[in-house]
């Protein structure tokens, strides 16, 4: 789960968060004219809003309220943000503004809980790590959160190339050099000089990796490779790095790739971490479950239930046929997951296809 995310969560949840909570589900945009169309839907929510709060509770003011949304709607900066789509979630005292990279169902929610079910959906397969294009010769560093990729400003001796990590300490002569800026796709040693190209690798690689192990990594996120098979297998023989992983990478050139190509890739990287994170749920099947709403809302409120999955087939698009009863009923879900979450178990809002058994609701039971 995304950091941020967690963070936020772990700040509904608690006990200082008390309500009521309106929530705000916004998809937003960029262009002007669909800026002003988000800015003109948020304003209608509002005075909804309004009118269910004051009808569901009486003895408080929608005053403060008013103040924050009036102060959003004047916010030049935040509806120029463009992210896929934000919650703001609004309190007597407080306004949390959480922007996410899903579409989200353009709705609002008058509540004593703030609504998560959707901060949770953006969390789900939204990894942070490093991402390392290696070279024989060569190599940069990636930052990935968000699913947002920035390079990392590395200091100027850092072993970028081959020839600032080595110097004076290289063997192979012109043959590194004639390399740079392109990539060799297999190695096959046969004589003196191609075993000094293979020193040079070997040792370039270990100047990679001792600089990889001293670099500042306050939150001990993961580093992968994209890399050529071999090259990857040459690195995997020399890491130190104890962040270096290898469940997971990119097998390809990197050399002449730019920043959208790297994005692109980084994509694919993060599909390989999902597939492998949801073949570890299926597993939980095994354990003692109970798939029914009936048993699942007493289970989640005694603290009974480490995972609960809710599949996003219980989540109609724009209220279904009959709004209230599916307002009621994401409610209803939005409170079992609030109950799990505050009883320290994990909630996934997941494709209904990535589910344990592809069931459209399942609690794991702790005992």
């Amino acid at each position: 789960m995304a950091n941020i995310s967690k963070k936020l969560l772990t700040e509904l949840t608690s006990e200082e968060a008390t309500g009521p909570f309106i929530t705000f589900m916004l998809n937003t945009h960029h262009a002007h004219q669909d800026v002003e169309k988000d800015q003109i839907m948020f304003k209608n929510f509002a005075k909804e809003a309004k009118k269910r709060f004051e009808k569901k509770y009486t003895d408080h003011s929608f005053e403060p309220f008013q103040e924050k949304i009036d102060q959003l709607l004047a916010d030049g900066d935040f509806w120029r943000s463009g992210t896929k789509s934000v919650a703001v979630i609004l309190t007597t005292d407080e306004t949390y503004i959480h922007r996410l990279n899903i579409s989200v169902d353009d709705q609002y929610y008058v509540s004593e809980l703030p609504y998560l079910l959707a901060i949770i959906k953006n969390a789900q397969f939204n990894y942070a790590y490093y991402l390392m294009t290696l070279n024989r010769d060569s190599m940069k560093l990636y930052f990935v959160r968000n699913k947002e990729v920035k390079m990392v400003e590395l200091p100027d001796d850092a072993p970028m190339d081959i020839v600032t990590a080595l110097g004076d300490e290289l063997t192979g002569g012109d043959l590194n050099v004639s390399a740079r800026g392109g990539e060799v796709g297999s190695y096959h040693g046969v004589n003196a000089k191609d075993e000094e190209v293979e020193i040079d690798w070997v040792n370039y690689y270990q100047a990679v990796d001792n600089f990889i192990k001293e670099l500042d990594n306050p939150d001990q996120l993961p580093l992968y490779l994209f890399a050529l098979p071999e090259n990857q297998t040459q690195f995997k023989k020399i890491a130190k790095n104890p962040y270096y992983s290898d469940k997971a990478a990119i097998n390809g050139s990197p050399a002449q790739a730019n920043i959208n190509e790297i994005k692109q890739e980084s994509e694919k990287l993060s599909d390989q971490l999902a597939d492998i994170e949801t073949q570890t749920y299926q597993k939980l099947i095994n354990r003692k479950f109970v798939d029914q709403l009936v048993d699942i809302v007493p289970a989640a409120k005694e603290g009974k239930i480490s995972h609960l999955f809710i599949a996003t087939s219980n989540l109609v698009d724009g209220f279904g046929e009959d709004p209230d009863v599916e307002y009621d009923r994401r409610q209803v879900l939005n409170e079992i997951a609030d109950n799990v979450i505050k009883n320290g178990g994990q909630v996934f809002v997941l494709d209904q296809k990535d589910a344990p058994d592809e069931k459209s609701l399942l609690a794991i039971l702790r005992y």
